[in-house]
């Protein structure tokens, strides 16, 4: 299947050519964890797409010899150099025209890099916007978000969840219309009204680089005592889920989401050699917003990346309520007390 995003179309290259494009971060509900081959997923994963956590890229590609710079905000950053140099090579088959031209990448998140909000994401997600944006140019046909999302997943794999849709699915799932290991899959028509306007607060628990990076944590699941049982449970989780969403069925939707959650930090715990992301205050806000549900009612659960950071979701009409706990008892407990207020998006765009 890889075959059908190999060019078969003829170009028109021109001499420079500037774009600036923007794709946000996403939130896996589903966790994707543990990977095979050239960066397919062990196990499907459903995801919303965020709107606030961006990252912003403009990519200036001049005819000559191949090669590129990086800068964020204008400042040479070289030790971002060797992920896109992997990235570059990695699409060459799928955009030969790239050897053709040299790439200086300026790129800006909105969102603290490296600390759990998947910069990486958005990173490689907007990047291959910009490529692909090019590419429609030379060829004058229109932008291909499937091609854009399976070029993102060789880049970095949560990256093809942020191209397009509310909410996304990665990976091969039997209930799943299209679904598919190379590219995500724009599933917004699963989403019941009241998870169209859903707001993920993200207190930021730890801003700094994670002790252990999301791609050795990825190697660590093979050969892990509980690999085929999570992969299992995944699919399980997906479609109880889906079906939740569509329902509109927020108790499912907490259950799934925060078992999920927790089920990844435990394969952290449990792989060899064994590693925790998660941090004392955490835990903490964890156990807030345990009791304030089961006080309040309020619908408001946890989810988690791979790091400290804690994702807040909950439904739009909430949202007065949640502010409340956050100011009177969880701002504590983040980093300067800094917190990110989000909600879902719909992916990548031209600026």
């Amino acid at each position: 299947m890889e075959n059908q995003f190999k060019l078969a179309t003829n170009l028109n290259l021109v001499d420079q050519i500037t774009v600036k494009w923007q794709a946000p971060s996403n939130i896996a509900l589903v966790k994707y964890w543990g990977k095979h081959g050239m960066q397919l997923p062990a196990n499907p994963s459903i995801s919303f797409t965020l709107d606030a956590c961006r990252t912003i890229t403009t990519v200036k590609a001049t005819k000559g010899d191949h090669g590129f710079t990086i800068s964020y905000d204008g400042v040479p950053k070289p030790d971002f150099a060797p992920k896109i140099e992997a990235y570059f090579k990695r699409i060459l088959d799928y955009c030969p025209w790239i050897a053709q031209y040299h790439f200086d990448i300026d790129t800006h998140n909105t969102f603290p890099h490296s600390s759990g909000i998947a910069s990486s994401a958005s990173s490689m997600a907007v990047l291959s916007a910009c490529v692909t944006d090019m590419e429609s140019q030379f060829t004058g046909t229109d932008m291909d978000f499937h091609k854009a999302s399976f070029l993102a997943r060789l880049g970095s794999g949560s990256a093809c969840r942020s191209l397009q849709g509310q909410a996304v699915v990665w990976g091969k799932h039997d209930e799943v219309t299209g679904s598919s290991d190379l590219f995500g899959v724009d599933k917004s028509d699963y989403l019941h009204p009241t998870f169209q306007q859903y707001h993920d607060t993200i207190l930021l628990v730890d801003k700094g680089e994670k002790v252990v990076s999301s791609t050795v944590g990825h190697e660590l699941m093979n050969g892990h005592a509980f690999a085929k049982a999570r992969f299992s449970q995944a699919h399980e989780n997906l479609s109880q889920l889906k079906q939740a969403l569509k329902d509109g069925d927020v108790e499912t939707f907490i259950k799934i989401t925060e078992s999920e959650a927790l089920t990844l930090h435990a394969m952290m715990m449990t792989s060899h050699p064994y590693f925790i992301l998660m941090k004392p205050k955490t835990l903490s806000i964890i156990e807030e917003i345990w009791a304030f549900r089961k006080e309040t009612g309020v619908p408001v659960c946890f989810t988690l990346d791979a790091g400290a950071n804690v994702h807040m979701l909950y439904p739009h009409e909430n949202k007065e309520a949640v502010d409340e706990l956050i100011n009177s008892k969880l701002a504590q407990y983040c980093q300067n007390g800094h917190y990110i207020c989000d909600q879902i998006g719909t992916g990548a765009k031209k600026c």
